[in-house]
């Protein structure tokens, strides 16, 4: 999978149908020969015969096909690695030393020619993917430098007739919206320099040549794997050279990198696929199902979050009342959002504080949690235990704990502010607290929230580093000792969405906006990257909390069924049709909620127009779900077909509410005209089985 020819310093990293060819020139500069096609050995040794480049006054060759792009010489384009020298040395003079090397795995170590200072390309290859996983290394072993940028990783393009550059762009209430458009000159950069992955953007791009569809072009992509703060430059050079490069961190952020210090960075993945946008995310999918996901062969369980039913006004009581009709409706696990601990009865205080509210829990979560099983249900717990609020018995006996500069103001956001992550301190308090509270309670799930981003970051600037990593060992640490409990992401909604979270976490909150008709277009850019079975998605009341939109029942339940299933509304108030609605609803998700979570996604069409709908497929093919969606119904216009796809043309496929057999050759060409109510927002569930014979 990895083939090394050393007499022509080549290296060929394979996968099933693509590859990545690196080549060390005379200089001993790391350049991208190929990433595409898969190509034999004899097929790639051909590349170091094409013409190369003429080099033209201040412009340097070498800029936009470096694997390693160190900031040097003539080179004036995107830098990867950047360093400043204790004498004040800016540039880096690399020379090869050596690699080490197994079938998956590649090693290249560089060494600067005069200052002590490695670098280590790490490359990483699997064996049922094409995805290469790339990091990097620095070693000091001189006087303290500093580290300006240091990306996981430099992705070169080939030269395309055109480059369009798609990404996620988002706030509050609007993550995940796909933009598409021209990748203009110069540098593009996407970031987040909020100390989380963020809602403004989401830390991948793709490229393409400006034609692939959803189902026909090829589309080159990188995903960086973190969680804090992160900068992903898109450049386009004047000599139409187009590089993607990743990392952790953001401007002006340095790190100190102290003698006999080293600086790992976190991964970034790049994939090249062929078959339009659509067979682009299912490759992520897949490689996220195989690769980064912990427990990924389960079945996600449909969820029931109390936040939307009683805010603050938690009790004993209250909770049980709707944990019981929760479990009539087929409910499976039932989560108590905020409001459980210390003096949380407003959002002003008790964060930090993490113990039942005695008044509201005199004996402790064990009666709720109790009933709850009873019920057959699962229990979870709202945490948000990244922030304290100054109103806590945490803040007072420890105001030094947070995130804050001795001469500034300590910005609060909703009343709260951030600990602290990277004191060792705080790690060990934030570790012992949440184990103990999870060992003395019979607890299957947390739902891990954090709400506010970073300020007054400083002076130490490891810190935008080191929290994120406290996190992921506290994560981790977590998920050893007790390996029975779930753990879903949120930061307010969709801002911390990221390869690096999934692979200790169980699902990701997508967003606070539950409006249904805005969670058409949320989902949609969410799908590009990140597959179904991660993707919490609610059920709530009518008009919606945020938008105030009003939105038939059955249209809510239908786009929560596209990811994994989950109800916020206030059962308490919904009248007994609505309840045996739910019931018959969550069946239906039941039924097909293997091919939601399991199968292969295919968006039939996107949401921008009037009708939308999207397809899961069974691995094997013998089954399939489509959701469809009807914005509006304009000038009286009747349904087009819905063009399935991955179908058996020469098959029969049964629906198996309405019995009706449908051939395979003419749902893809002429489409299933799905039976949808007349009128505005109208939705359908259709399930087809194939017919054996």
């Amino acid at each position: 999978m990895i083939v090394h020819d050393p007499d022509r310093r080549l290296w060929i990293l394979s996968g099933p149908s693509s590859c990545y060819v690196l080549h060390l020139d005379e200089a001993d500069r790391l350049r991208t020969l190929h990433w595409g096609p898969r190509l034999s050995h004899e097929q790639a040794l051909s590349l170091l015969r094409l013409p190369q480049p003429e080099h033209r006054s201040m412009e340097d060759p070498a800029d936009g096909v470096l694997d390693l792009a160190s900031a040097g010489g003539l080179r004036y384009g995107q830098a990867g690695l950047q360093v400043r020298f204790a004498d004040g040395t800016r540039d880096l003079d690399l020379g090869y030393s050596g690699e080490r090397r197994t079938d998956r795995e590649l090693v290249l170590e560089f060494a600067d020619r005069h200052y002590p200072l490695t670098a280590e390309c790490h490359y990483r290859i699997y064996g049922d993917s094409d995805v290469v996983e790339r990091h990097l290394v620095l070693r000091n072993a001189g006087e303290p430098l500093t580290v300006a940028r240091a990306d996981s990783a430099t992705w070169v393009l080939p030269r395309l007739s055109g480059y369009r550059l798609s990404c996620v762009r988002g706030q509050w209430m609007a993550e995940t919206r796909l933009h598409r458009g021209e990748l203009p000159y110069g540098e593009t950069t996407l970031t987040s320099r909020r100390g989380v992955t963020s809602h403004q953007a989401n830390p991948w791009a793709m490229v393409d040549d400006g034609t692939a569809s959803e189902e026909h072009g090829a589309v080159y992509s990188c995903a960086l794997a973190w969680s804090g703060s992160w900068r992903l430059t898109a450049q386009r050079l004047p000599t139409e050279r187009v590089t993607l490069s990743a990392g952790a961190g953001h401007d002006p952020v340095t790190w100190e990198l102290g003698a006999g210090e080293e600086l790992v960075t976190p991964a970034c993945a790049g994939l090249y696929t062929e078959g339009g946008f659509g067979s682009a995310s299912r490759a992520w999918h897949d490689h996220q199902l195989r690769h980064v996901l912990p427990h990924a062969g389960e079945t996600r369980p449909v969820l029931y979050n109390s936040w939307e039913a009683t805010g603050f006004d938690v009790s004993l009581e209250s909770q049980v009342k709707l944990a019981e009709k929760a479990a009539q409706m087929g409910v499976e696990l039932f989560v108590m959002d905020d409001g459980w601990f210390g003096a949380r009865t407003h959002d002003a205080a008790g964060l930090g504080d993490w113990h039942p509210n005695p008044h509201r829990f005199p004996h402790g979560l064990g009666p709720l949690i109790n009933r709850v099983h009873e019920l057959g249900m699962r229990f979870g717990l709202w945490v948000e235990p990244e922030m304290v609020n100054p109103d806590s018995d945490l803040y007072r006996a420890h105001p030094d704990w947070v995130i804050h500069r001795p001469h500034r103001a300590r910005t609060e956001h909703r009343n709260q502010l951030v600990l602290d992550l990277s004191r060792p301190q705080v790690a060990d308090w934030l570790h012992r607290t949440l184990d103990e509270l999870l060992a003395k309670n019979d607890i299957d799930f947390l739902k891990w929230d954090m709400n506010r981003p970073f300020t007054e970051a400083g002076p130490d600037e490891r810190l935008w580093l080191d929290h994120v990593r406290t996190l992921y060992d506290v994560l981790d640490r977590l998920r050893a000792a007790h390996p029975h409990v779930r753990i879903e992401s949120c930061s307010s909604g969709g801002g911390r969405v990221d390869l690096g979270i999934l692979r200790r976490t169980d699902q990701v909150w997508t967003s606070d906006n539950t409006d249904a008709l805005d969670r058409l277009e949320i989902q949609h850019g969410f799908s590009q990257l990140y597959p179904a079975r991660v993707m919490g998605a609610w059920v709530t009341d009518s008009p919606n909390p945020y938008t105030r939109r009003q939105v038939p029942f059955d249209f809510r339940f239908h786009v929560a069924m596209a990811g994994a299933l989950a109800i916020g509304g206030a059962l308490t108030e919904w009248s007994q049709a609505d309840l045996d609605r739910a019931a018959e609803l969550v069946a239906a998700y039941k039924r097909i909620r293997h091919l939601v979570q399991h199968g292969r996604q295919y968006r039939l069409l996107p949401p921008d127009g009037e009708l939308s709908a999207v397809e899961y497929l069974a691995p094997d093919g013998g089954q399939l779900a489509v959701l469809a969606f009807r914005r509006a119904r304009r000038f009286g216009h009747a349904d087009p077909g819905i063009r399935l796809r991955g179908l058996d043309a020469q098959a029969r496929y049964r629906d198996q509410t309405t019995g009706q057999i449908h051939h395979g050759a003419v749902l893809l060409t002429h489409g299933l005209f799905a039976d949808l109510a007349p009128g505005d927002y109208a939705s359908a569930l259709i399930h087809l089985i194939r017919e054996k014979g």
